[in-house]
């Protein structure tokens, strides 16, 4: 059996000496220059999970960059705790040795996290730290590999044109581009820029078109304003969204009437409630089934 670096954090809270009565939960999350990765999220979730089975009340603050609203380090009162909690990342640095001077009424902990340097006034200044690594203690499983989450949302291709400087004022591409990439950050997605421009010697574009025919048979949706996004997305059996980006209609509109391939927005007519009308329809059986009868032919 590991040892968990949540309960081991809970056997410390439990140990001598008053329970916490109202906890601080923290990380490189909190910091308004700071970051929020996933790793760092989901360390979050397992702690915050762990705490409540415990039944300890606490609260998490968030960098207000990465959730404007919520509760911040900034608008955190430390008389109103006693106990903080930092999860995830180094302990190293001016930002996190803030944090005693800020929070130094309380019992301070450390969970979950790399220890640089033990001299630094980051690490000295935390009651107990179980460290994932960097002691003369064994390396614990980082607590993100542990964490609770949900159901995985869809990956979305993206795959857009910016150029096609042959239709002259009938181009719409910079306005789709935005309406198109505005709309899909308010989606449950992870998001995949793909560019079907090859190159051998840039590692971010495919050499070979197998490569991209590869990418895309592994995405669930393809949203596209270029040709070969719909047609290559099609062939592989991905459900496509495609978006003409001409006015009026052009070779991505003739396309999709030469394939019969009914998810075509013109340039127009783009709208949030047209773009989720074909959203749900090429993520539902339907959809998936009318993109794999395309990859038969």
């Amino acid at each position: 059996m590991h040892d968990d670096a949540a309960e081991a954090v809970l056997r410390a809270l439990r140990g001598p000496g008053r329970p916490p009565e109202r906890l601080l939960l923290t990380g490189w999350f909190s910091f308004r220059d700071g970051e929020a990765t996933a790793g760092d999220v989901l360390a979050q979730q397992h702690m915050s999970a762990a705490l409540t089975r415990a039944g300890i009340r606490h609260e998490t603050a968030w960098s207000p960059g990465f959730r404007p609203g919520e509760l911040s380090l900034e608008t955190a009162d430390p008389r109103m705790y006693d106990t903080l909690l930092f999860v995830c990342g180094p302990v190293h640095g001016p930002q996190v040795a803030s944090l005693h001077e800020r929070f130094g009424f309380c019992r301070r902990l450390a969970a979950g996290v790399s220890v640089v340097d033990p001299a630094d006034p980051a690490v000295t200044g935390f009651d107990v730290i179980v460290a994932r690594d960097g002691t003369a203690g064994p390396a614990r499983r980082d607590l993100a590999a542990d964490a609770p989450a949900g159901p995985l949302p869809p990956v979305a291709g993206v795959v857009l044109s910016h150029g096609q400087g042959e239709y002259g004022a009938r181009r719409r591409h910079a306005d789709v581009n935005e309406r198109i990439t505005g709309w899909l950050a308010g989606k449950d997605c992870a998001r995949v820029p793909a560019d079907s421009r090859l190159a051998t010697g840039d590692w971010r574009l495919c050499a070979t078109a197998e490569q991209f025919l590869s990418l895309v048979a592994r995405l669930d949706v393809v949203v596209t304003t270029r040709l070969h996004g719909l047609v290559l997305g099609l062939r592989t059996g991905t459900p496509v969204i495609a978006v003409d980006p001409v006015a009026g209609g052009a070779k991505v509109s003739a396309q999709a009437r030469a394939l019969r391939w009914p998810a075509l927005v013109a340039a127009d007519a783009l709208a949030p409630d047209i773009l989720d009308h074909w959203w749900k329809w090429a993520l539902s059986g339907a959809g998936r089934t009318a993109a794999a009868c395309h990859s038969m032919r």
